[in-house]
């Protein structure tokens, strides 16, 4: 009896070793843009070895925008990517083989940003107002949606385009009453500068897209399913790990990239940790049904989305753990 315990033990430790020993397989991240609060969970991830934990060589690189992105992922040269799920969905609606896995910012970033002292407190306030928007961008786009959800006759709003270098500098100039933008960028840029300012995020007024999204072509999926699993429980680790210490996660951004500075990665971080989770979510990487379908909804009318194939082919729960983190 004894001889066939120590048999067997050595057999476990034999395994043991060789699977110690196995060569981790290397996967590539594309972020969306430069790093930052938005992506800090991948990073902390990586210096916690949850993905070293699931056999993952992770490599991370930084985007230059959501839609360059989701092309990049699209045509293989990259085997993950971090994309906001619209535009993500763009691509696939024009043939390219993206598919949303998982969001990590169930709702979108986005929102009408005033300076405290203009009293601009909910979407109706903007009547009578000027707002400055940048053409082009998913947030101009989808202000017919905040009017049409809050009953606003557009005609009734002052709407200026402007460059993007001048966006802010309008607004703290007080040649607007408000601009579009992201709360967790343009935002953060103007509290640092120590101006007081208000934030209505389009998902309080209507709006609730899905925002940021772990995105892979369909073919690396289906022959690799089990590594895009480990992947999505890596990563949800991380952002759970980055929600319980946005300090420590902020600190990882720097240690990685030589990023910017920890403050104010700290204060985009902690501005993305309230868009994880959606009302009614129960875990990290799952929104609700419905916040998809408002989003199908909200591109086929304000963004010429097509409309020949259902919301369901452009995403897929497949990879989400059903240990994931829960939202709380």
């Amino acid at each position: 009896m004894r001889s066939i315990a120590i048999a067997a033990g050595l057999a476990v430790a034999l395994a043991a070793s060789g699977a110690a020993g196995q060569a981790k397989q290397p996967m590539k991240l594309m972020l969306n843009f430069l790093a930052g609060g938005p992506q800090a969970g991948f990073m902390y991830g990586k210096k916690l070895g949850f993905y070293d934990q699931v056999g993952i060589d992770l490599t991370i690189e930084e985007g230059k925008g959501s839609a360059t992105t989701a092309q990049q992922i699209a045509t293989g040269q990259a085997d993950v990517g971090f994309a906001d799920a619209p535009a993500a969905m763009q691509v696939r609606s024009k043939g390219g083989p993206v598919k949303v896995i998982g969001p990590i910012l169930q709702t979108n970033g986005f929102a009408i940003i005033s300076l405290e002292e203009t009293s601009i407190r909910q979407a109706t306030d903007l009547i009578g107002r000027t707002v400055a928007v940048q053409p082009g961008t998913a947030q101009t786009t989808l202000l017919d949606a905040i009017f049409a959800a809050n009953s606003i006759d557009k005609t009734k709003v002052n709407i200026v385009n402007i460059d993007p270098a001048a966006l802010v500098g309008t607004l703290l100039e007080k040649k607007v009453h408000a601009i579009l933008a992201g709360a967790d960028f343009q935002s953060v840029q103007m509290r640092d500068r120590g101006f007081k300012i208000h934030d209505i995020f389009y998902r309080d007024v209507g709006v609730p897209t899905v925002g940021l999204a772990i995105i892979a072509r369909d073919d690396k999926l289906q022959a690799n399913a089990d590594l895009y699993r480990r992947f999505m429980s890596a990563s949800l680790k991380g952002w759970d790990a980055a929600r319980k210490n946005p300090d420590a996660a902020s600190q990882a951004v720097v240690d990685q990239f030589a990023a910017g500075n920890k403050s104010q990665i700290l204060k985009q971080l902690q501005v993305d940790l309230l868009l994880l989770c959606a009302k009614g979510s129960k875990s990290l990487g799952l929104p609700p049904d419905e916040n998809w379908k408002i989003t199908y909804d909200l591109m086929t009318k304000y963004l010429a989305f097509p409309t020949d194939k259902p919301i369901t082919d452009y995403y897929t729960a497949d990879f989400v753990p059903k240990d994931a983190p829960a939202c709380s």
